[in-house]
């Protein structure tokens, strides 16, 4: 799971220098993991809407609510950010701040209370976010679009967020979770914008566009980023709650940030280097506190007597 999201920031950048825009690998995207996950729908439909909610018409609204949040959503806001920002802010804003969202969401929508460890981490995420923001509003003054990406990266990691703490409190399972996302978005946004593209409402460079692009993008966003890395964050979730399972990116912002000064000849300014160590330093100490929170319970419940 960490080398697709690590991979998924790099090759979402250097996508953005490619032929094709954020909508149309949204497109592509979404074409083939929808139908990939046809076959489930055909021959698995009842399973599928039995396993989103108890009744059909609550099963329709969560698939809804999925793919407009984790697919549509978080697709359009990630992709278009690359389009504006470096990996270094990306690496940062976008799985650096999916543990802040995270705690929001689940106070909100599960009642979860931290401890003071957690806040710690936290405020040490908000910092190293308004490092960057910071140093992108000042550029701006100068011509510099970096705060768009900011900005998108911010609403596309705050999707993904409200979807991991949704699939808690809906206790979904990862197989029937990314199939509504699939199935939804190949339902929603691939004629739409086909219809629009067609129309010319809306500006796409797929006819353009090598067919190599087309099929690595196709493979890559909607076989591997969709399923693989779809399936194994939603089953973690499931395991391990939303908050927990967003702190084991810690290592994603470093792994991005490093390399695409190698692969891609980016440079880290003194600002994106403090940023990105404010947040691995808040996402370490979530993840101290709840191996501590996680012991205490272990020792709580063999001492209590009905384990003895």
């Amino acid at each position: 799971m960490l080398a697709i999201w690590t991979s998924f920031i790099l090759i979402a950048r250097v996508s953005a220098k490619g032929h094709l825009s954020p909508f149309d690998i949204s497109f592509v995207r979404f074409a083939f993991s929808g139908l990939l996950a046809l076959p489930v729908l055909f021959w698995r439909g009842r399973w599928l809407l039995g396993q989103l909610a108890p009744h059909p018409r609550q099963a329709f609204q969560r698939a809804a609510a999925l793919a407009a949040i984790a697919g549509i959503g978080y697709c359009s806001f990630a992709y278009s950010g690359f389009f504006f920002a470096p990996v270094s802010h990306a690496a940062v804003l976008l799985p650096g701040s999916l543990p802040l969202y995270t705690a929001v969401f689940a106070v909100l929508l599960l009642g979860e209370r931290f401890r003071r460890a957690r806040l710690v981490g936290l405020v040490a995420i908000v910092a190293g976010d308004l490092l960057i923001g910071a140093t992108s509003l000042l550029r701006a003054f100068g011509g510099d679009a970096s705060w768009r990406g900011d900005l998108l990266f911010l609403g596309a990691s705050m999707c993904w967020a409200l979807y991991s703490v949704l699939c808690r409190r809906w206790r979904l399972d990862a197989v029937p979770a990314t199939c509504a996302i699939a199935i939804g978005c190949l339902a929603a946004y691939v004629p739409l914008f086909a219809l629009a593209a067609a129309a010319g409402l809306v500006p796409t460079h797929l006819a353009g566009a090598p067919w190599s692009e087309i099929a690595f993008q196709a493979v890559y966003q909607g076989g591997l980023s969709m399923f693989v890395a779809g399936l194994a964050f939603t089953q973690v979730v499931k395991t391990f709650g939303p908050v927990r399972t967003t702190m084991i990116t810690a290592a994603v912002p470093v792994l991005a940030t490093v390399l695409a000064v190698p692969l891609l000849g980016e440079s880290m300014t003194v600002t994106a280097v403090m940023g990105l160590v404010c947040v691995t330093l808040g996402l370490l100490i979530g993840v101290r506190a709840q191996v501590g929170v996680n012991r205490a319970v272990l020792e709580t419940g063999a001492l209590s007597p009905s384990r003895r």
